[in-house]
């Protein structure tokens, strides 16, 4: 994993520790989410890259 996707994936969990309230044995529970969701994103950010034609609007 780059450190650019790591970083990502450490601001996003913690902003989801933080939203719930500081746990402290959830901790893989928000990296997992978390690294799902920025994958998620930089999946969508790569298709649309490689296919201009492709709109988010709905």
């Amino acid at each position: 994993m780059d450190d650019e996707l790591t970083q990502r994936i450490r601001h996003r969990a913690r902003e989801k520790w933080e939203l719930a309230g500081y746990p402290e044995d959830r901790s893989e529970e928000f990296w997992l989410e978390a690294e799902k969701e920025v994958r998620g994103e930089q999946e969508t950010y790569s298709e649309l890259k490689a296919d201009p034609s492709v709109t988010t609007n709905s």
